[in-house]
């Protein structure tokens, strides 16, 4: 990739990055696995780890519709634990993952 050129997804589309911390019951709950899970199933790579105030940290490049889809599900009442708050950036992707991991 030239160093003007950004990241695209399969489809041409311009590549977005998420970066997001959770705040609320989100630990011991299985967070991070079903965010890799929901992640994985909108075709995006990332990363997402618990921080030790008791936050979790959710990276996640891909598609920007897919990418709000996830950036949705995290403010929704459908994940595990109880949310209470996301912080939430977007901004150009990296494209320095592969694939989406629990840290």
């Amino acid at each position: 990739m030239g160093r003007h050129e950004r990241p695209r997804d399969d489809a041409g589309q311009e590549a977005v990055r998420l970066e997001a911390r959770v705040f609320g019951m989100v630990q011991g709950v299985g967070f991070r696995y079903w965010t890799m899970g929901t992640a994985e199933e909108l075709g995006l790579s990332g990363e997402v780890k618990n921080l030790d105030d008791g936050s979790v940290s959710v990276v996640a490049e891909g598609p920007g519709p897919q990418v709000r889809k996830l950036l949705d599900w995290l403010n929704s009442d459908r994940t595990p634990g109880r949310v209470e708050r996301v912080d939430d950036s977007l901004s150009q992707a990296s494209g320095s993952f592969r694939g989406f991991r629990v840290l």
